[in-house]
């Protein structure tokens, strides 16, 4: 529409906004960009007649104002927020939701009493959504006895909420951490100042209380469990459930994401009777679960090896609630197979979940190309691969063909492993640390450490382009991407390089292991080499050409000992080298 000179109707963008504020990808940074395209064309007609119904309201703006938040952009944030009276609107109490969002999102949770202050003196109306967003702000903090203290003050019919998280603020104030704020953001503390005028002299004035009494609801509670869950409280998660059962406001009481959570909670640690019992109580008392709830129950027996009570689970949805299980649930149970070497039974949901009319995702294939790989069955593997290759609803992406890699580097097959490599990069795919991380434990099997020498080549030119700020476009050749190599990786190539008796190689890779701040195993590594290297010069009646072959090996030799602490050359030992063999 835009392209053929049309502005569409502002429902219509707006909700084009609203989708692409809170999707990924940069969905955010597409709906900036939309919304700046249609102001401009908005602007450019003189008669404001004509666009009248183009012209964005209070609900595009808030829908461009998620985005940003969503982003933590505070700039672009005042910037819209301050451009919303020019097209003759002010902001609502969403726009100051979204704003909480944003201090979360910006690590300024001193600012979140300050937002809900200034809606008060606004006399924009208070709604329970602005008490949700405050609460979740501060469980996203971990900050959960501030919401302790609100929750607690609104079951007592308290309207003073705003001393309360002033002075939560006191308890978390600190000289230093406030100076490193301020010293590192100037630009951040600028963008709230104007965004909150009241910030300036908030201090001095007197907290304002709320216009009337707010009591907890489910989802204040339930959001408060959460956080619970998240920092591991199980037992007080199941006590705010019975606390919730208490209530006498109807609101307050629990519902199915209340009870969902709960179950997660359970799930989480390792209790699955309960968490059944939980369900069952949702049966009887009238509380219906739904498809989330039963997959979270999937996901916990199949990650306590209890394959048998999944399936009778599986079965119980289909038969006895009449929920049928979605791609989530089959996704579950062939990881669950890959969990006790089942690769049959993987293979088995698959088929049943096609059979049904499932549509296998990404993560089907994946995980299925999985349970070949890690059962030694790397033709499978291949062929689930070229099977999702042909499935025009779902791209191939890194993981799987990182999938396929590990199925042949298991069974140290690494020129099959390379072809892979070579395909993928074909592809537009770039080997990253888990591709030659696989790689690199399919040659230690192979005994293959030529080869090992070739990928550590190729790490090492990645790693150096890193360290010089190299490109990273997808039109680069992989050898020209960054690269930082993790623990696994270079410990797997330093131990294959010290049994070749790869010397210098091994020093190289050992400091890049320092580098990178990964001590080395030296006491492996020094007992490789008194078991297989330290007669390896030895020999007294090795001829001159012979020496002078393995001269710069000796000389590798001895500095690695040197690492290592063993005795060298360097200093007198035991092990001193005869002069003929001498370097000197």
């Amino acid at each position: 529409m835009l392209r053929s000179g049309y502005l569409p109707h502002v429902k219509a963008w707006s909700a084009v906004l609203s989708r692409l504020a809170s999707a990924p990808d940069g969905g955010p940074t597409l709906a900036l960009k939309l919304f700046d395209t249609i102001t401009r064309r908005v602007r450019r007609f003189s008669d404001v007649t004509m666009v009248a119904d183009s012209r964005p309201d209070t609900a595009a703006f808030n829908n461009v104002l998620n985005a940003c938040a969503n982003l933590g952009d505070g700039k672009m944030f005042l910037k819209l927020f301050e451009e919303m009276p020019e097209f003759g609107l002010e902001p609502d109490i969403l726009t100051y939701n979204i704003m909480i969002k944003l201090c979360a999102r910006c690590n300024r949770k001193d600012l979140l009493v300050f937002v809900l202050e200034r809606v008060i003196e606004k006399g924009i109306p208070l709604c329970m959504t602005t008490l949700h967003s405050l609460v979740a702000a501060y469980v996203g903090f971990g900050d959960l006895e501030t919401v302790e203290r609100m929750v607690q003050a609104m079951r007592e019919g308290r309207r003073d909420l705003c001393k309360i998280l002033r002075e939560a603020n006191l308890e978390d104030f600190n000289e230093d951490e406030e100076n490193e704020i301020l010293n590192s953001n100037q630009i951040g503390v600028s963008v709230f100042e104007k965004l909150l005028p009241n910030l300036v002299q908030g201090s001095n004035r007197e907290p304002p209380l709320l216009p009337k009494v707010f009591a907890p609801d489910s989802r204040i509670y339930t959001t408060l469990m959460k956080g619970y869950m998240k920092q591991g409280r199980v037992t007080d998660t199941v006590r705010m459930l019975e606390a919730m059962r208490c209530q006498d406001d109807s609101k307050g009481q629990p519902d199915h994401i209340t009870y969902t959570t709960v179950i997660s909670a359970l799930v989480k640690a390792g209790s699955m009777d309960p968490a059944r019992q939980v369900l069952a109580e949702m049966t009887r008392i009238g509380v219906p679960a739904n498809r989330f709830t039963y997959n979270i129950l999937l996901k916990g027996y199949c990650q306590q090896l209890q394959i048998d009570n999944a399936k009778e689970l599986l079965k119980e949805m289909a038969d006895d609630v009449n929920i049928e299980p979605d791609v989530v649930s089959y996704n579950t149970l062939i990881d669950g197979c890959i969990l006790v070497d089942d690769s049959a039974g993987a293979l088995a949901f698959f088929n049943e979940m096609r059979t049904k009319g499932i549509m296998p995702t990404k993560i089907s294939y994946t995980t299925l190309m999985k349970a070949f790989a890690l059962s030694g069955q790397p033709k499978l593997a291949n062929k689930v691969f070229d099977e999702m290759l042909k499935d025009p609803r779902v791209k191939a992406d890194l993981i799987a063909w990182n999938m396929l890699v590990e199925g042949y580097c298991r069974l140290g097959l690494v020129e099959e492993a390379k072809k892979v490599i070579q395909r993928m990069k074909e592809n537009g795919f770039h080997p990253d640390v888990a591709t030659y991380g696989s790689l690199a434990n399919g040659i230690s099997l192979a005994r293959k450490p030529g080869e090992a020498l070739l990928l550590w080549k190729e790490v090492k030119e990645r790693w150096e382009v890193k360290g010089e700020g190299g490109s990273s476009g997808s039109d680069s050749d992989s050898s020209s991407l960054p690269l930082k190599p993790d623990e696994e990786l270079l410990a797997t190539l330093a131990d294959i390089c010290v049994r070749a008796a790869f010397f210098q190689k091994a020093l190289e890779i050992v400091a890049c292991m320092e580098e990178n701040g990964i001590p080395p195993d030296k006491t492996k590594y020094k007992k490789i080499y008194v078991e297989m290297h330290s007669r390896m010069f030895s020999s007294k009646h090795a001829s001159q050409a012979r020496q002078d072959r393995r001269r710069e090996r000796k000389r590798a030799a001895e500095a690695f000992k040197f690492w290592l602490g063993l005795p060298n050359s360097y200093y007198g030992s035991e092990w001193r080298l005869d002069p003929g063999d001498s370097d000197c």
